[in-house]
């Protein structure tokens, strides 16, 4: 299929598309950034007597890794599906899995329980990426792509600023945690919604029914020699931030926790919102940044500017200071355009055929990654004696490794989206 055989999809078609994608991520996000503010709270109520901040800082590196893990899998799994059956209804299956887990989660009795749960939501918020990201992707035109890119870039993160709101207001203690996890279950219709009247991808239909679709098989594609740069390349691009946030970044929240929380029961909220609402517009701008500085040296920049700030902030400054929050939301400004120029440089590094798949594979494979990054960073804190800021300062070194990987990707500045 060349560029000018492109089909084309309505203005409704293009515009439904967009709004169940951003919704779909939205409610991703608000997953991802509930335990980061309830974990603490969860783990006072579950363990009891038991309970100690470095046993919580523990569990609080189990319950991101299961999650990281169950979107590695859930990502790469359904990603696949997506170039299988099709975008629209793998999305839908994305966002109804993690909606329908979330909220079993109100009904456990004891950590484990949560854990196992949280895993299996996680296969949903790893598929929900690549299938939102190419449907996005393929059905707007070439000219629309970075500023779609940090639309849907920025969905996740203003899920992230939804729920710090709603912890703000509503304080979240070890006597009153469970109504949040009900509530993070309500965007079930949005799965519906995909299922019912989300348009399939043209490009895909376009793509499936050449004579060569039925033999392909996208996984083996990827390793393939024409794409094997590409794979690696993109698995290493978006390991790296996904690996760094949630090893360092995400932990500022619970730090905030642990050195305010018993004083300030609402400042691990407040923390959580200067970062998702700076993330909100660094994540949007990130397409952007891409397209005026280029793929390579708009990653360098973030990359550079991110390992600065990070292991600033935790070297520097503590909870309660007054630069702290303010600091916290450059931060999460910074280190988040990394995802808005991922939804718009991956998709690019794939032919149409296995966009789902290697956009999947490079997004959620850094996600095994991630599950160990988050238990070495709990290991790390354990053995500081509960100290978060000593290992989110060792952690967040990690985003200077994207200051060399980027150097060694393709450059796709100047590609359009056909094979």
């Amino acid at each position: 299929m060349t560029h000018a055989d492109t089909p084309v999809q309505s203005r409704h078609a293009r515009y439904t598309v967009l709004i169940v994608a951003f919704l779909g991520w939205m409610c991703a996000g608000v997953q991802m950034g509930t335990l980061p503010i309830a974990s603490l709270s969860i783990s006072q109520d579950l363990m009891g007597a038991a309970y100690d901040a470095k046993a919580a800082g523990r569990w609080f590196s189990y319950y991101t890794a299961v999650l990281s893990l169950g979107a590695a899998i859930g990502g790469i799994v359904l990603g696949w599906l997506g170039d299988r059956i099709g975008r629209a209804k793998a999305m839908a299956a994305s966002i109804l899995c993690y909606t329908v887990f979330a909220g079993l989660c109100y009904f456990v009795r004891t950590q484990e329980e949560l854990l196992v749960l949280r895993f299996l939501a996680g296969l949903g918020i790893g598929g929900m990426w690549p299938n939102g990201v190419s449907l996005v992707a393929e059905v707007w035109p070439d000219v629309s792509r970075p500023f779609l890119a940090g639309v849907i870039g920025t969905s996740a993160n203003l899920g992230m600023f939804v729920i710090s709101q709603v912890g703000l207001h509503w304080l979240i203690t070890p006597e009153s945690w469970r109504w949040l996890l009900l509530v993070s279950a309500s965007p079930a219709i949005v799965g519906f919604a995909a299922l019912w009247i989300v348009p399939e991808s043209a490009r895909w239909l376009a793509a499936r029914n050449q004579p060569q679709a039925a033999a392909q098989t996208p996984m083996r594609d990827l390793f393939s020699p024409a794409l094997l740069r590409s794979t690696i390349a993109g698995i290493l691009l978006a390991s790296i931030p996904l690996i760094a946030a949630w090893s360092a970044g995400r932990w500022l929240t619970p730090w905030a926790d642990h050195e305010a929380g018993r004083i300030d029961p609402g400042y691990k909220a407040r923390t959580q919102a200067y970062w998702a609402f700076g993330a909100t517009i660094g994540s949007f701008f990130g397409g952007q940044v891409a397209n005026w500085l280029g793929r390579r040296l708009s990653y360098f920049l973030i990359s550079l500017c991110s390992v600065v700030l990070t292991c600033g902030i935790f070297l520097l400054l503590r909870p309660m200071e007054p630069l702290f929050l303010p600091m916290v939301f450059i931060q999460g400004l910074v280190a988040t355009l990394y995802f808005g120029w991922l939804p718009l440089c991956l998709p690019e590094l794939f032919p149409t055929r296995v966009r789902a798949s290697g956009a999947g594979m490079s997004y959620n494979f850094g996600r095994f990654f991630v599950a160990i990054g988050v238990l070495f960073a709990g290991a790390l804190t354990e053995f500081f004696g509960g100290d978060f800021a000593k290992a989110g300062a060792i952690m967040g070194t990690i985003y200077a490794l994207g200051m060399v990987v980027i150097w060694l990707a393709p450059d796709t500045t100047h590609k359009k989206l056909d094979d």
